[in-house]
């Protein structure tokens, strides 16, 4: 619907550039955006932005962009306002110019000068043997 990219004639479906859909500055969506490839806001969601399950979306919030609800994505470079929690599965960038209202969930971060977080910042981990890094303790038994 707001994908004019067309994939390249001719090249396998793993060397195709990313499709991206640009949501315009001046253009306001009230509901919820659901996507893959990469979107970039440079207008207003009201709404939760979520991508499909097991992409590699990217989501890009331009320095006009504005978000009012949830967003949920693996990869998110955030340089506008958002109002509501942020869920970065893989990486969060947040420039110079990000304000978030909202608890923040990522698992690598990176935050520029400038930037502002008025909620939490909790780091989601690793899964597997690598984020265990000491030895559970043993619970003490009852003799």
């Amino acid at each position: 619907m707001f994908n004019n990219n067309k994939p390249t004639k001719g090249a396998a479906p793993s060397q195709r550039a990313p499709e991206t859909s640009l949501i315009a500055s001046g253009t306001a969506i009230t509901g919820n955006v659901r996507f893959s490839g990469a979107l970039h806001l440079d207008g207003s969601i009201e709404g939760s932005v979520q991508a499909e399950p097991d992409s590699q979306a990217v989501f890009t919030l331009s320095e006009h962009g504005r978000v009012t609800g949830e967003i949920r994505v693996p990869h998110a470079v955030i340089n506008g306002v958002v109002k509501g929690d942020i869920h970065a599965a893989e990486r969060l960038e947040l420039a110079a110019q990000a304000r978030v209202e909202g608890n923040v969930h990522y698992t690598v971060l990176e935050m520029a000068a400038g930037a502002q977080v008025n909620g939490k910042m909790s780091h989601a981990g690793v899964a597997g043997p690598q984020r265990q890094l000491a030895a559970p303790e043993e619970e003490p038994q009852e003799a």
